[in-house]
């Protein structure tokens, strides 16, 4: 089995999952546990990529200037800062440390 064939194989069976989903009622949906759960899960998968696009390294964990970048935006977005001005923080806060030579 050649590498395009697992894609194939990947692919379909997402889009088998993603039909699946409006196969469920919405009824389902309007129970309080299974709303916060829904919730709870779109905001940890954001945190999850959040986490690994700015602590992962190939394989390892590199803490450099995109972890206090980060903290930065987090902070004015803790605040209802606009997200242009998070974003733009936070490279700031980035550049500078790179600039002083704290991080690569």
């Amino acid at each position: 089995m050649s590498l395009w064939h697992l894609i194939l194989l990947a692919s379909i069976a997402v889009l088998a999952i993603k039909l699946l989903g409006y196969a469920v009622p919405p009824a389902v949906f309007d129970r309080p546990r299974p709303r916060r759960t829904l919730e709870l899960l779109t905001v940890s998968l954001l945190a999850g990529l959040v986490a690994v696009q700015a602590l992962g390294q190939g394989e390892g964990v590199a803490v450099d200037a995109r972890v206090p970048a980060v903290v930065v935006a987090a902070g004015l977005f803790a605040v209802r800062a606009p997200f242009i001005v998070a974003v733009a923080a936070a490279a700031v806060v980035a550049a500078g440390l790179r600039a002083l030579g704290w991080a690569a």
